[in-house]
């Protein structure tokens, strides 16, 4: 409607200004606060939350003849003819002792001044509330899961709208972390390190609701370097493995080397297996060729590493299990003795005396 067609309208009826009675705001659940009834005064502030509903109450009596409520200088309702287009609004009570509307899914343009004017023996008087209009945080943009290489300087941002502005704090997701890294809307980290990588989680909060919280994955790349690599004895003829692990971001590809030469799957009796961290070689039959020193190498993108690992010979000896406690062995030749032997000898001697006086056998 034409603000100037609105001016004289409300020109037109002069008990748009009234005094003597008192205007009551409030959001569903609370409190309502009262003023003098005849002393009016202007309400505190009231607060409603985005999507929530806010009832706007004029409290009035008998001396009442006209009432209307306003938003700023747009007439809403006069009695109960609405003038808004707006659906959201609606009237609730309009008796004799209130005048109530109400604003329904409350946005933020709906923040400002409103007023209740009434008039009574041509004594026109208004009371005004302000709405305010908090919004739950939201993160509308935050950096997105980046790898960066060892040493580094990493910057993150959380941008998020809310009102009242929300608060933030960047934290690690690490058992070892402790406290905020941040309580700002960025995150420096000068000279990352490999044990930095990880989740890092942005949390916006403003007590209007649950915070909202985001997350980044941060992967450090480092070159590898080699975590396990030992001697190995096996006699010939036997199974050896050689293995060697190795930690790097990207993960290492592997290489062996005896002297000058590349070991694989092609040299005869050798099996080579690469996982994302270890690397083995086999060798199913050992040799006097495959005793020696060896290099496993471990690489990717940013460098290598090395390691020297030597096959020596064992002897068979070395292997062989121990005697079970059952079994007793000859301090000289190792060959097992009868237990029952001595008591046996001992018998024969006692019965040979007998034997001598039996009479020979007639044939």
């Amino acid at each position: 409607m034409d603000m100037r067609l609105q001016a004289r309208m409300l020109h037109s009826v002069p008990w748009v200004i009234f005094s003597g009675l008192t205007v009551l705001c409030l959001l569903q659940g609370v409190p309502v606060r009262s003023g003098d009834a005849g002393l009016p005064k202007a309400m505190d502030n009231v607060t409603v939350r985005q999507g929530d509903s806010a009832i706007l109450r004029c409290t009035v009596d008998n001396r009442v003849t006209r009432v209307a409520w306003l938003n700023r200088s747009t007439i809403l309702y006069t009695g109960n003819d609405k003038w808004s287009i707006d659906p959201r609004v609606v009237i609730l009570a309009n008796t004799k002792s209130q005048y109530s509307i109400e604003i329904q899914n409350v946005d933020i343009y709906d923040e400002g001044a409103y007023t209740c004017s009434v008039q009574t023996d041509n004594h026109p008087k208004t009371s005004r509330v302000h709405l305010i209009v908090q919004v739950p945080p939201r993160i509308v943009d935050i950096s997105s899961s980046i790898a960066v290489n060892e040493g580094s300087n990493v910057s993150l941002i959380c941008i998020a709208t809310g009102r009242p502005e929300p608060v933030f704090n960047w934290r690690y997701l690490s058992p070892k972390a402790r406290g905020f890294l941040s309580e700002d809307e960025y995150l420096e980290i000068t000279g990352i390190t490999r044990e930095q990588s990880g989740i890092y989680e942005c949390s916006a909060s403003n007590d209007v609701s649950a915070p909202d919280v985001r997350r980044v994955k941060l992967t450090v790349n480092y070159p590898p370097y080699i975590l396990d690599a030992q001697n190995i004895g096996a006699p010939l003829g036997h199974q050896g493995i050689l293995q060697c692990e190795a930690s790097a971001v990207p993960a290492a590809d592997f290489f062996w080397y005896k002297e000058d030469k590349r070991l694989s799957d092609s040299w005869r009796g050798v099996k080579v297996e690469n996982r994302e961290t270890i690397s083995r070689v086999t060798f199913l039959n050992i040799s006097e060729q495959d005793y020696g020193n060896y290099t496993c190498m471990a690489k990717n993108l940013l460098g290598h590493s090395n390691a020297s690992i030597i096959l020596f010979e064992e002897s068979t000896a070395a292997l062989t299990p121990l005697k079970g406690p059952g079994a007793v062995h000859d301090g000289n030749s190792g060959s097992p003795q009868c237990p029952f032997c001595a008591p046996l000898f001992l018998l024969l001697l006692l019965l040979l005396p007998f034997s001598l006086l039996l009479p020979p056998a007639q044939f």
